[in-house]
């Protein structure tokens, strides 16, 4: 290691969690909160088929209305990347918040399942125009050293928020003698109270900062023309299908894993265990590996992370039983904290400026899309391979490593 970059790695690993948030703006605090905050409300996802199957209506349904919500804000993130462009973080926030807000409250008083569905597209769709948003303002509003450790705060709060929230939405179903009312109601004034906070700490379009860009990450990138001029960036091409790979992956453990404990007679109970030692992992140690995996090239730490994915879930192609389910998550799981914070700060740094709200909304829209499909394109592999098919998903893991590595610069500006 050179002696710069030697220096600029000892200067990242002064960046501590603490420090990073104490120095933070009132905007980026904000955001940082707001993002927890809007998860822990996010109890629309989690009860939407209980909700319906209450209210009579079929399981095919109910299934049908949970497609619509995942529909919807897969095109909202999309949608919300040239929004923030146009209108501003606290412009597209306070409209995104207010509008889920007044869906949310008017759902549970809805008369027939067409309405029920309309409103849950309009709410999943306006409920994500905040994303691209208030990731893209909390880029630039962080400089270049600080950008993975703040993106790493970032994940910590939707992480903790997806945590909490079924917990709370539990609670409050009993509280409203196991009704819905409450739940939903409750989610409404959350997604007000953070319209209000944003609308009142975040600063307006004229007053935000510009954007610090990577050059060497955004060469040859136009700083306007929308989605379109992104799409012409071929290295950040190959990241976003780099990411959606990565996303069809990742999300076999919560779709073909589960499939495939049941077709092997294992007990259920290692598989809810091997999903909460994800969850432990990611909120215990992410933010403490981050202050030092900070310091490293961004093309480093988010191909370990592939390449752990890869590795764990081809262990699960091993004879499945609980050694092996554990050990795999907890392989993958160590690559997630060690890049998941780079992968999801790397958009903003190469966003060149006018841009870095598509590139973020292209990541969030390729991560969501990848979240979405990978479950049914697993399930497809799952019902014609079987057990075989972990092989099948470790290779594409390793495809997305290599597109990553032609796609990500050598160095950052945290390495300079």
């Amino acid at each position: 290691m050179s002696g710069v970059a030697q220096e600029a790695a000892e200067r990242a690993e002064q960046v501590t969690v603490g420090a990073t948030f104490r120095q933070a703006p009132l905007a980026a605090k904000t955001l940082l909160v707001g993002v927890f905050v809007n998860r822990l409300g996010g109890f629309l996802n989690i009860f939407l088929v209980l909700f319906l199957a209450s209210r009579g209506y079929s399981t095919g349904q109910a299934a049908f209305a949970l497609g619509v919500y995942g529909s919807g804000a897969i095109v909202g993130v999309f949608f919300g990347g040239a929004l923030a462009t146009r209108l501003g973080a606290r412009n597209a926030s306070v409209i995104s918040m207010a509008s889920a807000s007044v869906l949310m409250a008017a759902m549970i008083h809805l008369p027939s399942y067409g309405l029920v569905l309309v409103a849950v597209a309009l709410v999943s769709l306006v409920g994500q125009l905040y994303r691209p948003a208030s990731a893209t303002l909390l880029s630039d509003l962080t400089p270049a050293d600080r950008q993975v450790m703040i993106f790493a705060m970032y994940r910590f709060g939707i992480n903790l928020g997806a945590t909490v929230a079924p917990l709370l939405g539990f609670a409050l179903f009993n509280l409203g003698d196991q009704s819905y009312t409450l739940v939903f109601w409750c989610e409404a004034l959350i997604a007000l109270v953070y319209a209000v906070i944003a609308w009142r700490t975040l600063p307006p379009r004229s007053a935000q900062p510009k954007p610090e860009v990577d050059s060497e990450a955004a060469e040859g990138a136009p700083s306007r023309g929308g989605y379109a001029a992104m799409m012409r960036d071929r290295r950040y091409v190959l990241y976003l299908v780099a990411m959606l790979l990565y996303a069809m992956v990742y999300a076999q453990y919560l779709s073909t894993l589960p499939l495939d404990v049941k077709a092997r007679g294992v007990a259920v109970l290692w598989y809810t265990l091997a999903v909460s030692l994800n969850g432990f992992i990611v909120i215990c140690f992410e933010l403490i590996l981050t202050k030092v995996t900070q310091a490293w090239p961004h093309r480093l730490t988010i191909s370990l992370t592939l390449v752990l994915l890869s590795a764990g879930v081809a262990l699960y192609g091993l004879p499945l039983g609980p050694a092996v389910i554990l050990l795999g998550t907890l392989i993958w799981s160590l690559g997630e904290i060690i890049g998941g914070p780079a992968a999801m700060a790397y958009p903003g740094i190469a966003g060149p400026p006018g841009l870095k709200a598509h590139y973020i909304g292209g990541f969030q829209f390729i991560w969501s899309l990848g979240a979405a499909v990978g479950p049914v394109v697993g399930g497809w592999l799952f019902i014609h391979l079987g057990h075989q098919v972990w092989p099948v998903f470790a290779a594409g893991s390793l495809a997305a490593t290599i597109l990553v590595l032609a796609a990500v610069p050598g160095r950052t500006p945290a390495t300079e």
